[in-house]
């Protein structure tokens, strides 16, 4: 899994965040490092929790890896619009695109 040469930029847990002080300069500058990290891993992480969440795809169905990819990249796509149905309805004046309490899923 790990490969020679890449450095992971991994987010330090919160506890271990609090013991580091911010006594020093040092230590300040890591902890805006940390929360720059932990700022790009939150972005990364809400459509994975939208797709679980939304489309009730919580659990693996093996059903062969072209149907799973082509699903996951399905469910990608209407994640990205429900992430951006304001301002697609306040652009073109449309309330009934994707409503609060609509959800999508793929059988």
């Amino acid at each position: 899994d790990a490969q020679a040469g890449v450095n992971w930029h991994i987010v330090m847990r919160p506890g271990t965040r609090k013991m580091l002080g911010l006594s020093s300069p040092l230590a300040g500058m890591i902890e805006k490092l940390e929360k720059i990290k932990a700022s790009i891993q939150a972005k990364v992480e809400h459509p994975f929790r939208l797709i679980k969440r939304q489309s009730g795809h919580v659990k693996l169905r093996y059903r062969g890896l072209a149907k799973n990819t082509a699903q996951l990249r399905i469910l990608f796509a209407l994640a990205n619009l429900w992430l951006v149905r304001t301002q697609l309805q306040g652009a073109r004046g449309m309330s009934w695109v994707l409503s609060e309490n609509a959800s999508f899923s793929i059988s």
